[in-house]
């Protein structure tokens, strides 16, 4: 491998100037990810749905988005990853603008659904793009970067949504949104390049096969590779049960709890950002510093559950805002252990197979989101003991316990799983055998 400091000062500045656009597009795909939360009650009243259909709103974008990983892996490794993320931020733009136009729950799911098909491609294909700028050594903290830029969308679909939507509207401020999405999808196709070599610069990382991908061979080998799937169920028991909290039902917990405003309630969701924002950055550090990537992993893991057992087990209702602030930013910082599951992926894999490995394991966090979010509506549905505010429903503590006992489960599936991951002392196995 070259080393960096050979490269002249273009090649340098080149590579951060497109890390910078991509970043760009994926603080856009989590503010699509967790906005539907802060607009529960309108969405609610507008189309008339229960909760249960409010869930599946929220689900459209991870049942697309999960659906798509494979394909987004295959499309980074084949169509190149230029390519797949313009169209793919294109697509979120304009399912962002149908949404805000729709008149019936039928066209909400269509417009969330061609916004998880949109957003889907973005994150595989920035990975692929990294690995390709960027030297093995420097991944897990790129990675970490990225997550907490990307992470900086969420801190906008909370807070700074409320405010947007008190003053546009639900409907003004998704197009507004949508707007903006497409012009960064521009800003992509001008800027972004695939690899150094595409604009006559010196490799960065050890190259690649110049042989096309075989897609039938690349996904057989990642899927019968049985190191492939302990980051599929880490991603997913983490990633999953977080992101159907910050972005469908803490605001919601909060507000029917603790008796605050949505503004209020969406301050403790930011702060589970925060704290990912914050680990995703200090958890690829220290597994680039030490050279490991199961060990921060099981600590990062173990910590997340533990988070999950105070607020069920321990909290009655009455915690001080204090204390659940500080609970909060410990859930977040604990589960950006996820972050490395990428990493673990790609690494037990060949290079030429890093968009369908990091896919397989990003399809994981995706699956369980889809599936726990509407499974949450339902037993809180279940559970409801006939209270209403602003044509929506309240539910107390106990059906909130019960409904959040996945979310229990999914951590210690994390934990669990880390147990078989393979360490790789960061470095791909398949080039430092």
């Amino acid at each position: 491998m070259s080393d960096l400091n050979q490269h002249n000062i273009k090649e340098y500045q080149r590579r951060w100037f497109i890390w910078g656009i991509l970043a760009l597009a994926y603080v856009v795909v989590f503010f699509h990810r967790v906005a539907v939360g802060v607009v529960r009650t309108e969405l609610i009243t507008d189309f008339s749905i229960s909760d249960v259909e409010f869930g599946n709103l929220g689900s459209m974008y991870f049942y697309a988005y999960m659906l798509m990983q494979i394909p987004s892996g295959i499309l980074a490794d084949t169509l190149g990853a230029r390519k797949t993320v313009t169209i793919g931020t294109l697509l979120a733009g304009i399912g962002s603008i149908i949404f805000s136009m729709g008149q019936s729950i039928t066209v909400g799911y269509i417009g969330r659904l061609i916004v998880g098909l949109g957003v889907s491609v973005v994150f595989i294909s920035t990975l692929k793009i990294l690995s390709q700028w960027f030297k093995e050594d420097e991944f897990g903290r790129m990675s970490g970067l990225t997550s907490f830029f990307g992470n900086g969308g969420s801190l906008l679909a909370q807070f700074p949504l409320v405010l947007m939507v008190s003053y546009m509207g639900w409907r003004m401020s998704f197009t507004t949104i949508g707007i903006i999405t497409i012009i960064i999808a521009a800003l992509i196709f001008i800027i972004v390049r695939n690899r150094p070599e595409d604009v006559g610069l010196n490799p960065i990382t050890l190259k690649t096969s110049t042989e096309k991908v075989s897609v039938g061979k690349s996904i057989s080998r990642v899927f019968s590779n049985p190191r492939t799937w302990p980051g599929f169920f880490i991603f997913g028991g983490m990633f999953g049960t977080m992101i159907s909290f910050i972005g469908a039902w803490g605001v919601p917990y909060m507000m029917h709890i603790y008796n605050v405003t949505k503004g209020k309630a969406s301050t403790f969701t930011m702060t589970v950002t925060v704290g990912l924002m914050i680990g995703s950055l200090v958890v690829g550090i220290i597994s680039d510093k030490i050279g490991k990537r199961k060990l921060p992993l099981i600590v990062f893991s173990i910590v997340y559950l533990l988070t999950w057992i105070i607020l069920l087990f321990v909290n009655s209702g009455d915690m001080t805002f204090g204390f659940l602030y500080v609970l909060y930013f410990i859930m977040g910082f604990s589960c950006s252990g996820f972050v490395l599951s990428w990493a673990c992926a790609k690494e037990v894999n060949p290079p030429d197979y890093a968009g369908i490995s990091t896919g397989t394991v990003n399809m994981g966090g995706f699956l369980f989101a889809a599936i726990i979010q509407p499974l949450i509506g339902y037993i809180l549905d279940h559970n409801w003991a006939g209270k209403m505010l602003e044509g929506a429903k309240v539910y107390n503590i106990d059906s909130y316990n019960k409904a959040f006992m996945l979310c229990l489960v999914g951590a210690i599936m994390a934990v669990l799983s880390v147990v078989f991951v393979k360490e790789t002392n960061c470095k791909n196995i398949y080039n430092h055998n």
